[in-house]
């Protein structure tokens, strides 16, 4: 098999959110593929035991596929899974969730369906999109920083696209240059919105400098009666992280209020919240019912951001003690526990790694554990750490299977055995999935019975 070369492929069976066939007995991954179907397809990148290649021609198209609502869908990066039905992304995240835990995990467990959305479109209550020449607002075409203009994001909020030819004509009007990451010229690098449960949006215009006309641009924005506030973050990194460190209120409050699980929590620009609020709620409560907790326990949330799972189990438990490495976020959830009258939930602004085995060190004896880690996942020193203070319960939730499940072979190894997991379609229409997972620790007592 040769670079460029057009086969002919039958395909089996998904392998996350591309189709997997074989042709001369070799195993290849057909990108926009789906299971049933005949493709021809050209071959893209050869291995030395697979290939991978992208679809030009569906000869027989599945009864699962599905026409793409966005009409930049094949170009733009942001979606994956808009080719195919909605329940069939649930059933590729649940069999990754599945083959992740088995092959990597070592975890042999049955993965319920994934719990989906009732309208998985327009969901998500934060965008950022780079602004690029044009000028345009838009994402990034897959691997790569080609930007794709983008009019109309369909997992946006509705509001938050109302804004954007706005921001458009301001930049076009003001002759405004737009950041080139090449050359590190010019100025204006992202735009994002914020919008809370009410409909209310806060805008944050990201800058290598402050650009000028910007009363121009809150007069603008100011048209819009659901807009709430408009910063100007700056960011002069040659690097990918979108925001920088420092922020100025253009118009408006500083913070916005939000409602999560019958809580309040105030946000500024900088604050980590989830972006799919309804999910999150059932995400949330999840976790929270894995820990079952009975009012006695003294729990340690680990990567809290800003708070959010902390103030639901300080609601369920005796104390919390929250640890995250980001100082301004441990500032929200100190500030948030306050707003909702938490005085059992206490934040400390240090690294899990680091933190936790001091806190086992002194003495502390956590009942249960709770973990959110970035992609990346855990760090050892963290899982160690676990195993030194023996929680009966830990409790870990992951936006990325394959990771988790490389956490949860570590906590096997060290006498913690997974009961339960669940996953939640966080994300729709992309490949991405969160999932939960409950361990009890194996005492000498201890009798294995999954859920």
């Amino acid at each position: 098999m040769q670079k460029n070369e057009v086969r002919t492929v039958r395909i089996e069976k998904l392998a996350g959110d591309m189709g997997l066939g074989h042709v001369d007995g070799m195993t290849v991954f057909v990108k926009n593929a789906l299971p049933g179907e005949t493709v021809e397809a050209r071959v893209e990148k050869v291995q030395k035991n697979c290939a991978f290649l992208k679809t030009l021609r569906i000869q027989t198209p599945s009864d699962d596929r599905a026409e793409p609502r966005c009409p930049i869908y094949w170009q733009c990066g942001g979606c994956q899974t808009q080719h195919m039905r909605y329940a069939l992304s649930l059933e590729m995240k649940r069999q990754e969730v599945q083959n992740v835990q088995e092959r990597i995990g070592g975890i042999h467990l049955p993965v319920p369906p994934v719990i989906g959305m009732d309208d998985p479109w327009h969901y998500r209550n934060k965008i950022s999109l780079p602004i690029g020449p044009g000028p345009a607002l838009g994402y990034f075409a897959p691997r790569s920083h080609r930007l794709i203009p983008v009019e109309n994001c369909l997992i946006a909020r509705e509001n938050s696209n109302r804004l954007l030819p706005a921001v458009l004509g301001w930049i076009r009007e003001n002759h405004i240059p737009v950041y080139d990451e090449t050359t590190g010229g010019g100025l204006l690098r992202h735009l994002m919105i914020r919008e809370n449960r009410e409909g209310k949006m806060m805008v944050v215009l990201v800058s290598k400098e402050p650009p000028p006309a910007l009363d121009k641009l809150v007069d603008a924005l100011k048209a819009f009666p659901a807009l709430h506030s408009v910063h100007l973050n700056l960011n002069s990194d040659r690097g990918n992280v979108i925001l920088g460190r420092k922020t100025t209120v253009l118009y408006g409050p500083e913070r916005m209020r939000d409602t999560l699980c019958g809580l309040h929590f105030d946000l500024s620009p900088l604050s980590f919240f989830q972006v799919n609020p309804v999910q999150t709620e059932k995400l949330y409560t999840l976790a929270v019912g894995f820990a079952e907790l009975t009012g006695n326990e003294t729990v340690c949330d680990l990567y809290c951001g800003a708070g959010t799972i902390s103030l639901l189990l300080a609601k369920r438990a005796r104390r919390v003690i929250g640890i995250e490495e980001v100082a301004p976020a441990v500032l929200d959830a100190k500030h948030n526990a306050a707003l909702n009258g938490i005085d059992n939930a206490d934040f400390i602004a240090a690294k899990a790694e680091e933190a936790l085995p001091a806190l086992v060190s002194d003495g502390l004896k956590p009942d249960v554990i709770v973990l959110d880690p970035p992609r990346k996942g855990c760090e050892e020193k963290v899982l160690q750490a676990i195993s030194a203070c023996a929680p009966e319960r830990v409790v870990y939730v992951a936006c990325d299977p394959a990771t988790q499940a490389r956490d949860l072979k570590i906590l096997t190894g060290l006498g913690y055995a997974a009961v339960r997991t669940q996953s939640v379609d966080m994300f729709c229409q992309t490949k991405h999935v969160e999932t939960v997972c409950l361990l009890y620790h194996q005492k000498k007592d201890f009798i294995f019975v999954p859920y």
